[in-house]
């Protein structure tokens, strides 16, 4: 069997990361086009951006199966097909609903664990996150944990990825 493509995608808030990552899964030719949400509509704000993005996709010649996972990540591989493409959007959202629940290192652990199980089934997993550390560090603790979680899990993602894209202005810039 052969091990599914893993892509990476970063970039700052409105930067067409979203919509780089749905373009690049369909260009795949999946079998399926699964999306993985891990946003929770807790203000009128996050509601509008969850709706624009069902929206986007609804537009596309292509059907998405959406599966809602804002934590335990882990819970979508038993819904996953083989030769599936997975656009999982976004890492920096999950994390935000995992860290304060703490076991931190349990649930690192098992994100990767996670994600090696979904490439020995999917044809190609990409991964959306939001570049947060372009910013000094934080003077408040738990942001400074926050930034200390997403860097590490960053750098990770990147190191197992077949390739790595920043966004900016719409533009990709390719690091991997």
């Amino acid at each position: 069997m052969v091990r599914g493509k893993l892509i990476f995608i970063t970039g700052g808030v409105r930067s067409g990361k979203s919509s780089f990552a749905e373009h690049y899964l369909m260009d795949e030719q999946a079998k399926r086009n699964v999306y993985i949400a891990s946003g929770v509509a807790v203000d009128g704000e996050m509601k509008e951006r969850i709706q624009r993005h069902q929206d986007d996709r609804e537009n596309y010649p292509v059907e998405w199966v959406t599966i809602e996972q804002p934590r335990h990540f882990e819970q979508i591989v038993p819904g996953i097909q083989q030769d599936d493409g997975i656009l999982w959007d976004c890492v920096t959202t999950w994390l935000a609903n995992e860290l304060y629940e703490g076991q931190m290192e349990k649930v690192e652990k098992q994100l990767y664990e996670t994600i090696d199980r979904l490439l020995e089934r999917a044809k190609v997993v990409v991964i959306v996150s939001n570049e947060v550390l372009d910013e000094s560090l934080s003077k408040h603790e738990s942001v400074k944990l926050y930034q200390k979680w997403i860097g590490t899990i960053h750098q990770k993602l990147v190191a197992k990825a077949d390739h790595a894209f920043e966004m900016e202005y719409g533009l990709s810039h390719q690091w991997k």
